[in-house]
């Protein structure tokens, strides 16, 4: 069968070296002994090292030339083939409700998409790892202070611990993509509970970082809806979002909430 058209429309990137989609592979080594589910294996690159390691995989591809390509290289993913749209799934159902890994080179124009629907499924997810564009990556492992630490970085920093594994070349795709790519792992941490009304949390975050030029003094108006000098009176709205780290985010959605109710 003749190799598939990569798709723009689906930001299709097919990666050529085998060395790093090995690498790639081996970034699910670290949480062992549960499934893992690849979105986007596109021919298998990815795919070819992962059916190795002897767990139970899955695969979820939305495009047809693709599918076909796969049930005819590698037979044995036949009944574990997902022909659908990751970001429409219920993720819950494809494992029975077990945790599992998930992992791809991950289409760089819905990347973001991906990680949100992740938040959400958290409990269900221990770890993510794949193949991202690099100012993604960066943008998920910044730290306060940054000019890339923006909303993906403290709704995952919540959550998870980002590391930035190492970045891939345009010239080892098909077609070759604008940008630098980078491999990310991001593995669930200690917290449980963040101790603050999570959809509160989110949209203080969300809000102040659309803003971000502006002082929290400014941009937590939107959020409070009423007059709030008093309430915002302290230094800490002097600062601006990306100076604050997720724990002074959870603490800033607390008094936000306090006040709210007050």
């Amino acid at each position: 069968m003749q190799l598939v058209r990569p798709k723009k429309f689906l930001g299709q990137h097919f990666l050529k070296d085998l060395k790093i989609a090995q690498a790639i592979a081996d970034t699910v080594d670290v949480c062992p002994d549960i499934p893992v589910l690849e979105v986007g294996p596109g021919m298998g690159v990815l795919t070819q090292f992962l059916i190795p390691k002897k767990r139970e995989l899955k695969v979820v591809e939305l495009d047809f030339e693709s599918v076909a390509y796969l049930r005819e290289n590698y037979p044995e993913l036949e009944d574990h083939i997902i022909e659908d749209d990751f970001l429409k799934m219920h993720l819950e159902r494809i494992f029975d409700g077990r945790q599992f890994v998930l992992t791809g080179n991950y289409p760089y124009n819905i990347s973001s998409q991906i990680f949100f629907k992740m938040l959400e499924h958290k409990d269900l997810i221990p770890c993510c790892t794949g193949m991202i564009q690099k100012e993604v990556a960066e943008r998920l492992a910044a730290g306060p202070g940054s000019k890339t630490y923006g909303i993906l970085s403290v709704l995952i920093g919540a959550w998870y611990d980002v590391e930035y594994l190492f970045t891939v070349h345009e010239n080892v795709f098909n077609p070759p993509p604008k940008v630098k790519s980078a491999v990310i792992r991001m593995t669930r941490n200690s917290v449980n509970d963040l101790g603050c009304d999570e959809h509160l949390f989110k949209r203080v975050v969300k809000a102040t970082f659309n803003q971000r030029r502006k002082t929290l003094r400014n941009s937590i108006k939107q959020i409070i809806g009423k007059d709030a000098a008093d309430f915002t009176s302290s230094a800490l709205f002097d600062k601006r979002p990306e100076q604050l780290s997720v724990g002074q985010f959870i603490e800033l959605t607390r008094s936000v909430s306090n006040f709210m109710k007050g």
